[in-house]
């Protein structure tokens, strides 16, 4: 089992800055992480779930939606089994709440770079970012 827990949401004013964090645990992370991609996805309530960054297993490619693509960085920190979100320049229609996803096979991984999470094996329990203008 895999167990993630996302932190560093808040309250910011548009043009603010915040960095979300994902620590991951649990055996077989611990055993595979190398094998593991991660991802960020947001949710509005009543709305759809969006992809907003994702990150490869090996070469930590990275990938972004277009309506972060410049603004949002996500890294991932093998030592500390970390996932990062750098969000800079927030506007208030990234008032989300935010969730870290992993995986490792094959078929989550590539729901996952292609920011569509319907098949990613393992959730955080999300933060609330809120950007007010």
């Amino acid at each position: 089992q895999v167990q993630l827990v996302e932190s560093g949401g808040g309250s910011v004013q548009t043009g603010g800055s915040l960095r979300l964090s994902c620590a991951a645990s649990g055996y077989d992370f611990n055993a595979y992480q190398s094998s593991y991609c991660m991802g960020w996805f947001r949710q509005v309530p009543g709305k759809e779930r969006e992809g907003v960054a994702a990150v490869s297993a090996g070469k930590h490619q990275t990938y972004y939606s277009d309506s972060v693509k410049g603004r949002f960085t996500i890294s991932r920190d093998r030592a500390k089994k970390m996932s990062y979100l750098q969000m800079d320049n927030l506007k208030p229609e990234d008032t989300a709440i935010y969730y870290c996803a992993a995986d490792r096979t094959a078929f989550g991984c590539q729901g996952v770079r292609a920011l569509d999470g319907r098949n990613a094996a393992y959730w955080g329990q999300g933060v609330q970012v809120t950007v007010s203008s």
